[in-house]
């Protein structure tokens, strides 16, 4: 019997997985994000211990067999946040989450000041990483950063809880913006640039190591085998990678939350950080992945739901799933970037429009336009990974439009490969993170992360998705050609159109 923990920014979940693949129980515990002045977002680390020690309680009542036959536990949780603590480990300030914005400028200054910030990282920085949100402290509230003795990220936090370990692994520390992704270990040139050290970051291990056990307090209280090790873990999205089983290379995922992702499973490290891509170590040794972000996915039909004025997303999908061929070529093209963009094109002004509206057009028009904008953004995105790879030939689909049918078709038309939605999906970065629990304590790869079984595929029709491919690249000339227009003094950030064609 294993046990993972998803720490995740509105809940925390525990699941606990059997030897057969079989999810015995599971439990969530709400969290609350504070937003105390414009921009910022944060948690107190009380409330997600508060969180644990309630769903820990409710499976020590509905399930003591269970947790009494553990072998292993697993943490997941997301990435990027600020949790920093004194010389006794005490938390000095709410955590700083992965959605605060506040660190603009320092992302900047510390652009400037390593010009090879990408090159050790793989990645550019931006406000959601870590390394962004200490040069803040320190400018900002410097008489608290000369107390920081320890930085933590949020599922590290609670392993401290747990075993006594300051303890991180690679595919969390890598959206730090410390590591040196390539050589798995912190970076002391970018270390340095934020004013820290090593003896300022938990030791590193990777996903499916031992990191700890758990105290034994903890295992008197919740009825836990004593010696229960604790391993390595994942960030959210790797984590919902080894769940799923998706650990080799080629192998990945498209999730449709409230922003979309692409995430593709390497052997190597490939960074690509030109067009925004994430390049960072995946939840096993030896194992890299790269992942294209855009901000408004899931959320951009909810946005036109309320604004075109459904009841709700499925009646949305409904109404622009009546159009037809020939009227969906008439349809208006939808920029879907309602909040700035990511990948590729890293402009945190870019902006969404409808164009092209005539008389003709009706509410369904535009709803199909937002479905298929979305499906345009995750394309841009696809088109970043992996150019000195092979392209997937099949990702799997998980979120919102793995919901919908109809969506999910039109995704598979658009990205031009096959998407499988797998039973279990939807139970994400908790799954993996039991199954790390698992190899922690000695089970085998490929024993441990098999795929679930895939309970629907959706294949792209060839002559659909050529016509497609015309619309994408009048959604992506559109881009080129309103971004000056609409921010004259900003300059450019096109790829060039030889990489996303």
């Amino acid at each position: 019997m294993f046990l993972g923990l998803d720490l995740g920014t509105s809940e925390l979940k525990a699941l606990l997985l059997d030897r057969q693949h079989r999810v015995l129980a599971s439990a969530r515990a709400p969290l609350t994000v504070q937003r105390p002045q414009p921009l910022w977002s944060e948690q107190s680390p009380a409330a997600w211990w508060q969180a644990l020690e309630t769903v820990m309680d409710q499976l020590q009542r509905e399930q003591p067999a269970a947790l009494a036959r553990l072998e292993g536990v697993g943490l997941s949780g997301q990435m990027h946040g600020a949790v920093l603590l004194d010389a006794e480990q005490a938390v000095l300030r709410p955590a700083i989450l992965w959605n605060d914005g506040r660190s603009a400028a320092q992302c900047e200054a510390l652009s400037q000041a390593v010009p090879e910030l990408a090159a050790i990282s793989g990645n550019l920085a931006m406000p959601g990483f870590t390394a962004p949100k200490l040069l803040w402290v320190r400018e900002h509230e410097p008489a608290l950063f000369d107390r920081v003795a320890l930085v933590l990220l949020p599922k590290d936090w609670l392993r401290l809880q747990l075993t006594g370990e300051a303890v991180s692994e690679m595919s969390d520390a890598a959206g730090t913006l410390w590591l040196d992704t390539a050589r798995r270990d912190w970076s002391d040139r970018l270390l340095q640039a934020s004013g820290l050290s090593r003896a300022q970051m938990p030791r590193l291990v990777e996903g499916s190591a031992r990191s700890g056990v758990i105290q034994p307090e903890l295992c008197r209280r919740w009825g836990l085998p004593e010696g229960l090790p604790v391993a390595g873990g994942a960030g959210d999205n790797a984590a919902s990678a080894i769940g799923m089983g998706l650990v080799e290379p080629g192998q990945g995922f498209v999730s449709l939350g409230t922003s979309g992702v692409v995430f593709v499973s390497g052997d190597h490290f490939e960074p690509n950080p030109a067009q925004a891509v994430h390049a960072f170590c995946h939840a096993l040794p030896g194992r890299w992945h790269q992942m294209s972000v855009m901000l408004s996915a899931a959320s951009a039909l909810s946005w036109a739901t309320r604004l075109l004025g459904y009841a709700d997303e499925a009646a949305l999908i409904a109404d622009a799933a009546t159009l037809d061929a020939d009227r969906q070529q008439r349809a208006p093209l939808f920029l879907p970037y309602l909040g700035g963009e990511r990948s590729p094109h890293n402009n945190p002004q870019a902006q969404a429009s409808w164009t092209g509206l005539s008389h003709e057009h009706q509410r369904a028009d535009l709803a199909y336009a937002v479905a298929e904008g979305v499906g345009f953004g995750l394309r841009d995105g696809l088109l970043t990974l992996g150019q000195g790879s092979a392209p997937p030939q099949a990702l799997s689909l998980v979120g919102g439009g793995a919901r919908s049918a109809w969506w999910a078709q039109l995704l598979a038309h658009v990205l031009g490969l096959r998407l499988n939605v797998h039973a279990g999906g939807e139970l994400g970065g908790a799954l993996g993170a039991a199954r790390l629990g698992w190899l922690c304590a000695g089970g085998r790869l490929d024993e441990v992360c098999r795929q679930p079984p895939i309970e629907q595929r959706y294949e792209p029709d060839p002559a659909t998705h050529q016509r497609l491919l015309e619309r994408h690249r009048r959604f992506q000339a559109l881009y080129r050609a309103l971004h000056p227009v609409l921010h004259p003094a900003s300059g450019s950030h096109d790829a060039p159109a030889s990489q996303l064609d």
